[in-house]
């Protein structure tokens, strides 16, 4: 599971990740990752065949902040 210290590195995360990267990220199985995205626990957006998490979501879920894009 991240931690405080994984913070920054946290933020410098891709505005999508794959479901196997957020299990990574949150210390879980990927049978578990994919459970949680159908079940609707975890958010996800389809892209054709790909399931993607959003990050900002994904931190907003975990309660931490994500960074603002300037732009």
């Amino acid at each position: 599971m991240a931690t405080l210290q994984d913070l920054p590195r946290m933020l410098d995360l891709p505005p999508l990740l794959s479901v196997e990267q957020a299990c990574n990220l949150l210390g879980v199985s990927r049978s578990v990752g994919y459970r949680a995205a159908a079940s609707g626990d975890l958010p996800t957006l389809r892209w054709g065949r790909r399931l993607y998490v959003p990050t900002a979501r994904l931190l907003d879920l975990l309660g931490l902040p994500a960074e603002e894009q300037a732009g």
